[in-house]
């Protein structure tokens, strides 16, 4: 057996263990009846904004490609192609880990020390761009919440350790990557970008699901997506973690049916949409 047999094996076998995950996730969830009856309850204005979310489900993917092909240069189709298949991948391994190395399974095995160099640069700048904008959000809206002070000495610790780690990141990458501090900073900006296009699905759905019993301000967005990053969980039991801090940030029994519709949106879709993807490589 060629090697390139057995990278399709194992590509397939990822695919297969993701969609089994799927179907589990859904056959399980025990709360359609509440899902149902939220969407029976949506008029013309709802149904359009989380029309609208949902169009905005490949703008986030483009976004991620883009970036994608910044930290290593090669065609839209690859990297979309990757970006949509790292998904099912992600899906059934712990905080997402999978993600890159089966980017590399899609590439040349010479480039593997890259993929997983700039996979690492991806990860830090995205989870910064979190850290940077929840943080800011919160000092701004002074948002009255039980989170506790240990938490905040927890995100502003890895705050500065992925500061660190990204000032260092062209020496201790060099052997594997051409780092610089200029594909840093762009990579830290494309991932602003792509949080906004989050904020925005976000802001979509609560309001499609009336998921608020006072106005939302845009601050509690990005608080929400802090909250959502710096909490230990398996992707398996994302939309679980998601739905819980949408319930105490939005003061809302809906807004649990928000973060599982948005998570279902922008995780399962895109790993839905991968076989499909597949036929025109």
């Amino acid at each position: 057996m060629t090697k390139r047999t057995a990278y399709h094996i194992v590509e397939w076998t990822i695919a297969l263990i993701g969609c089994a995950f799927l179907v589990y996730k859904l056959v399980t969830y025990d709360d359609y009846a509440s899902l149902g009856e939220s969407l029976r309850a949506m008029g013309v204005k709802q149904w359009s904004a989380l029309v609208l979310c949902l169009l905005l489900m490949p703008v986030n993917m483009f976004l991620e490609a883009w970036k994608w092909r910044t930290l290593i240069p090669m065609s839209w189709r690859d990297a979309h192609y990757q970006v949509y298949y790292s998904k099912l991948a992600g899906l059934i391994t712990p905080w997402r880990l999978g993600e890159y190395p089966a980017r590399g399974l899609l590439m040349e095995e010479s480039e593997w020390g890259k993929v997983l160099s700039m996979g690492a640069v991806g990860s830090a700048t995205m989870t910064a761009a979190i850290i940077l904008a929840g943080l800011t959000a919160l000092l701004i809206s002074n948002l009255q919440s039980p989170i506790s002070n240990n938490y905040y000495l927890l995100v502003g610790a890895l705050l500065l350790l992925l500061i660190l780690a990204l000032i260092f990141a062209p020496r201790l990458l060099r052997r594997w990557a051409d780092v610089s501090h200029r594909l840093i900073l762009l990579s830290t900006a494309q991932s602003f970008v792509r949080l906004a296009c989050w904020c925005v699905q976000l802001a979509l759905v609560l309001y499609a699901l009336r998921c608020y019993q006072s106005p939302i301000t845009i601050y509690q967005l990005p608080i929400y997506y802090l909250l959502v990053t710096i909490t230990p969980n398996v992707p398996i039991a994302e939309a679980g973690v998601r739905g819980a801090w949408a319930i105490l940030l939005f003061g809302s029994v809906n807004a649990a049916l928000a973060g599982v519709l948005l998570w279902a949106i922008n995780t399962l879709i895109p790993c839905l949409v991968w076989p499909f993807l597949r036929r025109f490589r």
